[in-house]
């Protein structure tokens, strides 16, 4: 039996007998009922899969639980406050920016993370932190005014053609 590895997500504390190279996306899904990240490509690509391990944005699927035991893990569903959702989930509602929703979650994840190290980022460092986020659908004018909302930037989105 392997050891049991700990992790502490979404501010709880979790015991798990599952081999330490375990996906983390695989332990948040099928072990704690977490649906917020998805698996997308498997290869941490598209960021479906994205959460937060001390903060900064972290893709899941190629993430061992045994490299991310000790560290605080937080999905989408850990985000909110008391029941009161994170100005960045406030702001994607408002701006009504989903079509699938499939992708929503690493948008999301990843502006929080850039937050967390810049509270008031430029549309630059928006744009470059959200390049590496895929959507397949059309939302990105949606997710891009729900991202700039969410920074405090003005404008909502930009005509300069780009795509979150």
């Amino acid at each position: 039996m392997p050891p049991a590895v700990v992790l502490t997500v979404n501010g709880t504390g979790h015991v798990l007998d599952v081999p330490p190279d375990t996906t983390l996306l695989h332990v948040l899904r099928n072990d704690l009922g977490l649906n917020g990240p998805k698996y997308g490509c498997g290869l941490g690509e598209c960021g479906a899969c994205s959460v937060l391990v001390g903060g900064r944005v972290a893709r899941s699927c190629g993430l061992a639980v045994g490299d991310v035991a000790g560290w605080p893990v937080t999905t989408l569903e850990g985000l909110a406050r008391d029941g009161v959702p994170d100005p960045v989930q406030r702001a994607f509602v408002a701006e009504q920016a989903a079509q699938c929703g499939y992708c929503l979650n690493g948008m999301v994840m990843t502006v929080r993370a850039l937050l967390n190290v810049d509270p008031a980022p430029d549309d630059a460092t928006l744009l470059a932190a959200l390049r590496g986020v895929l959507c397949r659908c059309g939302t990105h004018v949606e997710i891009l005014r729900a991202a700039r909302l969410a920074c405090g930037l003005a404008g909502g989105a930009a005509t300069g053609g780009e795509a979150a």
